[in-house]
Order: structure tokens, then sequence, then C-alpha cells
């Protein structure tokens, strides 16, 4: 094989841009290039709605729960001492190594009882206690049942604080609980509450009724209904006084992870390994299960317009170099009668065909990225947030992702021109030649 005669006679096919095969070819190229467009701000968009909807959950969550097995996913909450070994193990804990069973490639068959040690890919980022504790939120002409998460100075206020619509973050002292609530917007909505109003919080405690005065210090909004419409934030020391519980019990602990991935292998660690029998731990994945597994049908979702972009991108491709085949029997022919090869010519249309690719590539490279930025930077596509959990169409820009579709893309078009291009074979250059 001669590459300097392929690339010579490839770039003489490159350089003639005339005629309607020429006009055809374009017609492809922008083709292939809307093909990889639409893959590529399909895939922004869907990591970008997956990641933001993942980082509300867990922001408001954490990663995982534990806490005492008789209060188990239940609103009445039994007590856990808060200066556990396990909670200072884990505050400073920033990786774990495990044994993983070999399987084989593209398949879940495990090999024999062959293992290997891998590594989670991150530690845990932070660690925080709440206490729970149903109440009623009441007004001069109304009230609200509602769920109270009382945290304490161990919180982190970073994801909080994005939410926080109006007032501002709760002030935390060692002995006097801060008599004030952060409601959400749903809350203020319906009790018609301001920040800096009064509110009355209502206990039922063992058949009995307490009642707290607080001020309304801050009106948040996550766009998650559900959490939205049943949870408000407290002080802890408020529901610990009002429980008759010391400083050093709380309900439970929320787990905050540097990577989500690595939620199983630290919950199975934490619960077999950490634990005392009376507690127990739950990755927030199971706890609401549905909103996880809508949003891996979004993966459903991209892997459909990925093999139905790639689909079109074949056939525009086939059906281009067939007609580029078509037009040139007669070069084709010539070549053959001067000793050329089947494999010779087929590497001559494959370079062609290469070239048309790269060019559709970078174009829709460009068109799909610069599609993606504008939606980052202006948020064009506006979304119902009570049904989407978002109010703007979210974008990231997952590189690798990205870059590994370019890859596939090609590689898979490129193998399956080789079909097309096995016509070249059947040419017959004495009946290409015969006339003029």
């Amino acid at each position: 094989m001669k590459v300097r005669e392929i690339l010579f006679i490839g770039k003489k096919i490159i350089n003639n841009k005339g005629g309607f095969t020429h006009t055809i070819l374009n017609v492809g190229i922008t083709s292939l290039s809307l093909c990889l467009a639409v893959i590529i701000v399909s895939t922004c968009m869907v990591t970008g709605f997956k990641s933001e909807i993942r980082n509300k959950v867990f922001g408001f969550w954490g990663h995982i729960h534990v806490t005492h097995t008789g209060s188990w996913r239940s609103v009445e909450t039994l007590p856990i001492e808060k200066n556990r070994d396990f909670v200072a193990h884990l505050d400073t804990l920033k990786g774990l190594s495990y044994e993983s069973p070999m399987v084989l490639p593209f398949t879940d068959i495990g090999i024999g009882s062959y293992q290997r040690l891998k590594h989670t890919r991150g530690g845990v980022k932070q660690i925080h206690s709440f206490v729970n504790q149903a109440a009623i939120l009441s007004t001069a002409d109304d009230f609200e049942g509602i769920i109270l998460k009382g945290i304490g100075p161990d919180f982190d206020w970073d994801y909080m604080s994005e939410y926080l619509r109006q007032g501002e973050i709760l002030e935390f002292s060692d002995s006097l609980a801060e008599r004030a609530i952060i409601v959400s917007d749903q809350t203020a909505q319906r009790l018609r509450l301001e920040v800096g109003d009064p509110i009355i919080i209502n206990f039922i405690i063992e058949n009995q009724q307490r009642r707290r005065r607080v001020e309304v210090k801050g009106i948040y909004k996550t766009g998650l209904e559900e959490y939205d419409r049943r949870f408000a934030l407290v002080d802890q020391l408020l529901i610990q006084q009002i429980l008759g519980w010391d400083k050093n019990k709380v309900s439970g602990f929320e787990i905050f992870l540097d990577y989500v991935s690595d939620i199983e292998y630290f919950n199975e660690y934490i619960y077999l390994d950490l634990l005392p029998a009376e507690l127990t731990s739950e990755p927030i994945t199971r706890r609401f299960p549905v909103i996880f597994e809508w949003l891996e049908l979004q993966d459903i979702n991209e892997k459909v317009i990925l093999i139905l972009m790639l689909i079109v991108g074949i056939i525009t491709m086939t059906t281009s170099l067939l007609i580029l085949i078509l037009d040139r029997t007669r070069m084709i022919g010539v070549l053959k009668s001067v000793g050329a090869t089947n494999q010779f010519i087929r590497n001559i249309f494959l370079y062609y065909a290469l070239h048309l690719i790269f060019k559709g590539v970078f174009i829709g490279n460009a068109v799909g990225l610069g599609l993606a930025y504008i939606q980052y930077q202006f948020e064009i596509i506006k979304l119902n947030e009570a049904d989407y959990y978002l109010d703007v169409a979210p974008v990231h820009f997952p590189w690798d992702q990205i870059l590994l579709l370019n890859f596939v893309f090609v590689g898979i078009i490129m193998l399956i021109l080789m079909i097309p291009a096995s016509v070249i074979s059947k040419v017959d250059p004495v009946k290409v030649l015969r006339f003029k």
C-alpha cells in the first residue's frame, strides 16, 4: 500500500468542488454535523439535569443517614448519642479500599474467585447531626402540619444558602436555643408569612401540647416540592429542650461524600464495620427510589437519541460514499487498468470519507457546544419547576464523555463504511472504459 499515492489522489478528489456530487456530499456533511450536534446538546443537558437534581436531593439530605433501628424511616425518632467514636472516624475518612470480583468485559459474569483491589474515588466530605420532630405551625388565621429539622453548629450552610430566597441563616448558641425558623416558600405562601413574622410551633409530647413562639428568619425554595412542602429548619437545641433531651442526644447523622458513586461502598462499610447493633445506615438512593429511578430513565433517553443519531449519520455517510463511488467509476476503472488493487482504491475513498467525517465532526462540535453554551449562559429554555424540580434546563459539560462520544461516532461510522467501499471490487474496468 503506497500511502503517498493514496493521499495524493484523495486530495485531488477533495479539491474537485464542482458538480452535483459535491452538493450531495455537502448535504451529507450538514446532516452528519446536525446529528453530532444533537448528541452533544442532549448529553450536556441530560448530564446537567441529573447532576442538578442529585445535588438538590443530596444537599438537603446528605448521601447516607445513620439513625436508631427503632426509628428507621419514622417521624418519631429515638435519641442516639452525638459523641460516638464512629463519628470522629468518619469525619477524617479520606477513602476506602475494597475487593471487587473480576468480570468478563461487557458482561456481568465473574471470573471464578478472582478478586482485585479497588479504591473509592474519594472519602467523607462532612458529617453533621440532626433532630427531626413533627409539629404544627399556627398563625392567627391558619395552621399547617410540618416536620421540623433541627440543625446545629456543625451544619454546612453552603447548600441551603444557595436556595435561601429571603432572610438570614440561623445562629447557634451553646446554652440558648434561637427562637427562629426557616420555612419553605410554599409554607410561607399558604400561611401568608413574611420574614420577621411571629409564628407558633405546637408540639404534642406524651399527649400534652407544648407551644413555642418563634420568628420567621428566612424563606427557602429548593424546587423539590416533597421537601419544601414538609420541612422547616430550626435550632436543634429548641427541639431537644421540648423533648427533654440533653445536648448530646440527636435523631441521627447525615453523611456527605465526595463522590456519589461511592455511596454503596461507604454504606456497606458503615453498617457492617462501624455501627453498633442498635444503629442502622441507609443511603438516600434507597430512601427515595422513585426520584433516582426517574433519573435513570434519562440515561435511556440519552442512549435512544445517541443510537438514532448514529443510525442517521451512518445512512448519510453510506449514501454519500456510494454516490461518490458511482460518480468516480471511470477513475476506478483507470486505476484498475494500470494495476491498482481493490484495497488501494478502497483506501482512497475511505480517506476521502474520513475527511468528510472530520469536517462534519468539527462543525457538529462547534454547533453543539455553541448551543449548549448559549443555554448555559443565557438560560433560554425554561422548565415547569413543579414537574421537573428545576425552573431552567441546566447544562453541564462532561468533557471526557463528549470526547468519548466523538471517538465512538467516528469509529463506528468508519467501520460501517467498509461495506459500501467493497462495491469498488465489483467495478469491471473493461466495461467502464469500453465507451468514452
